[in-house]
């Protein structure tokens, strides 16, 4: 049985477009416009984008986890890993490379535990959180 992408497929090819709508019959254009359209919508979910998808999160109360999968030939001494409230920042992959992952929800930098174990990396963050308090702000007339 047809997945229904195929059926859209086959529905652009018989479809007569005007000139300059041929990007729309390639299916590689169309997937990298979703992606940038749910980056913009969703900046939440933008985390596994932008670390091509090598992060994985999971959520607890009051602790946000990460599985980084690191690629073959990093050197152990050579990784630096920064964390900011709303991203972390990976140094030192092969080739010089940086990555960049966004984080779902805001954290405290400072309080991090990391282990690396069979080329994943883990990292357990902190939650940062809500204030939920009123301040009286004053008005002015």
């Amino acid at each position: 049985m047809a997945s229904k992408w195929d059926d859209m497929e086959r529905w652009m090819e018989r479809q007569q477009l005007p000139k300059g709508f041929e990007l729309l019959r390639e299916p590689d254009w169309v997937e990298q416009y979703v992606r940038k359209m749910m980056t913009k919508a969703l900046p939440e979910a933008a985390g596994v984008i932008i670390g091509g998808g090598s992060a994985t999160f999971s959520e607890t109360r009051h602790f946000v986890n990460v599985k980084i999968n690191l690629p073959d030939g990093f050197v152990k001494e050579q990784l630096r890993l920064f964390v900011r409230e709303d991203r972390l920042k990976l140094d030192g992959l092969p080739g010089g490379k940086t990555e960049t992952i966004k984080l779902p929800k805001l954290v405290k930098p400072r309080i991090c535990k990391t282990l690396l174990k069979e080329n994943v990396l883990h990292v357990k963050l902190q939650k940062r959180p809500a204030i939920r308090t009123y301040h009286e702000a004053v008005v002015r007339w």
